[in-house]
């Protein structure tokens, strides 16, 4: 499979899901040069967006993912079921998705959205956590691969805020 994370995110633009992108790929519209394998998004959870999300995902061919099946597991969705759950790991013929109703950290899309700049993709404009946000959830999230980006995160704020001033 070919990763074109642009791809996912431009399809979920075009289904007219409200989301905020967060995670490595986030911080890459922050100036990040962190390496990411996939999107992580905060979708409005909104009856009516979720329906479209789950309309974006079949246009995506989204499957569960799990390391017992490379390919994934097929799954039927609709906005209700995927309402259900708090985190959704998916694969897409576009590489992988995952769906955060609440990233640790964070109160999710309500608390994300206020602060997401927003950033032009081929003409779709797609909403990005801002880059405090990012750090708070990675922060809060504490992992491994957490505690590796987040000097590089700090300095980019940093860097950021001597040029405003």
């Amino acid at each position: 499979m070919t990763l074109d994370l642009e791809r996912i995110v431009r399809t979920l633009a075009q289904h007219q899901v409200r989301f905020v992108v967060i995670g490595a790929y986030g911080a890459l519209a922050h100036g990040s040069n962190l390496p990411t394998e996939d999107v992580d998004v905060t979708p409005d959870p909104a009856a009516d967006n979720l329906a479209r999300l789950s309309d974006a995902l079949r246009a995506l061919g989204a499957r569960i993912r799990t390391h017992a099946v490379p390919e994934g597991l097929p799954f039927d969705h609709d906005g209700e079921s995927l309402a259900a759950a708090g985190v959704w790991n998916l694969t897409t013929e576009y590489g992988d998705l995952d769906l955060s109703f609440v990233p640790t950290g964070t109160q999710g899309f309500a608390q994300l959205n206020p602060n997401a700049l927003e950033v032009d993709f081929d003409g779709d404009v797609v909403r990005v956590a801002s880059l405090e946000d990012i750090i708070r959830s990675k922060q809060a999230a504490n992992r491994p691969k957490d505690q590796r980006a987040l000097p590089v995160l700090r300095e980019l704020l940093a860097n950021r805020d001597l040029d405003a001033n």
